[in-house]
């Protein structure tokens, strides 16, 4: 699989949006592309992965499961709750190990599915390791495994089945991630839980200190493995009583992962995207954020330090409104934090975490 230069945004399709040639293109490729068949035309969620420049469909029981090599749509859609009308978030989730094509033909497609729905969806950008509050919301647990479409996984016999570790993980947002890491032994933390999938034997090895909402969700994914591959055990270990000579342990590596580097928080900024003298530009703006500085004639890119977002005016023009994503990918590109989540908003229907954001 081709592996790509992480978060380089720069390099993207993000760039070329905004065409008059490429709007038009987008309004007859979204009325004619198959997979969009029914989007969006009943509450709930939907999910797409990006196979070779196509938007293929994701199937249900996979959905909070994503590969690091591939890119991804989701669409969520709900009732407003003051009335019958639908509304709509949809994100486009970007692997660590995606390619730029990839990233790219999702970031497009998005863009796509928010025309066919009249430009009425809140357009998100997600990062492997880095995904919003929101997006996490719509899963009761994410599975990150390792490799993508190029890998051809699918469902495959347990004697075929190539050992795989995850770890689970309660983070600071109370959300439970299951990620697949090296089989190292180093790996193994008191405070987690692991689960050690050698196809036809599963094993959940409980840390001495981990929280009881982290074996309850390792069970059930375990559970999950199995329910889809049918004959095969799981058998639930503890720290404390299970012998270093432990079969478990037999295709473990010594050592352990390379350590993360701590999170850098986002800078506090805000900007102004204007075409006003002529030329499309986008400039700081001095002093902290603050909602009280939009202005409904231009474009806002405000970046919190946990989250970016394109604050549309409904007053800007349309070569303000058709790059507000493009520029605030490529400003974050150059900061140190280029993960960071993306959301398009508009003025009058701002979303409650645009609102809480300042």
């Amino acid at each position: 699989m081709q592996t790509a230069k992480k978060y380089d945004w720069q390099d993207s399709n993000l760039a070329l949006f905004g065409s008059d040639t490429e709007k038009k293109m987008k309004k007859d490729s979204a009325q004619s592309e198959p997979a969009w068949e029914g989007a969006g035309q009943e509450v709930g969620l939907q999910i797409w992965r990006i196979v070779k420049f196509k938007v293929t469909n994701w199937e249900k029981d996979q959905y909070g499961e994503f590969f690091n090599g591939d890119s991804y749509i989701i669409l969520n859609t709900y009732k407003d709750p003051e009335g019958d009308a639908l509304k709509y978030d949809v994100h486009f989730w970007i692997g660590k190990y995606s390619t730029q094509d990839e990233y790219g033909t999702a970031a497009y497609k998005t863009v796509e599915l928010d025309t066919l729905l009249d430009d009425k969806p809140i357009q998100h950008r997600e990062v492997q390791g880095h995904e919003s509050a929101l997006f996490k919301s719509y899963f009761a647990s994410l599975m990150l495994l390792k490799g993508g479409a190029d890998t051809g996984f699918r469902r495959v016999l347990p004697e075929q089945y190539e050992p795989r570790l995850f770890h689970v993980k309660k983070g600071s947002d109370k959300k439970i991630t299951s990620t697949q890491v090296s089989l190292k032994k180093g790996n193994l933390k008191s405070g987690d839980v692991f689960i050690l999938d050698l196809g036809a034997m599963i094993y959940q090895w409980n840390g001495s200190s981990c929280s009881h909402d982290e074996k309850f969700k390792a069970a059930q994914e375990a559970a999950k493995i199995k329910g889809s591959r049918g004959k095969c055990r799981v058998e639930t270990l503890e720290e404390s009583s299970t012998s270093e000579d432990h079969p478990c342990f037999a295709p473990l590596k010594d050592g352990e992962s390379k350590a993360k580097t701590s999170a850098v928080q986002g800078e506090r900024k805000m900007f102004r995207i204007s075409d006003a003298d002529g030329s499309l530009d986008m400039e700081a703006m001095d002093g902290e954020i603050s909602k009280d500085k939009l202005t409904s004639d231009d474009v806002y890119v405000i970046n919190t330090g946990e989250h970016v977002y394109c604050w549309v005016g409904k007053g800007a023009t349309i070569d303000e409104r058709k790059n507000a994503l493009s520029y605030a990918s490529n400003y974050l590109n150059k900061t140190e934090t280029p993960w960071l989540p993306i959301s398009v908003v508009a003025e009058v229907n701002e979303s409650a975490e645009f609102i809480k954001a300042f």
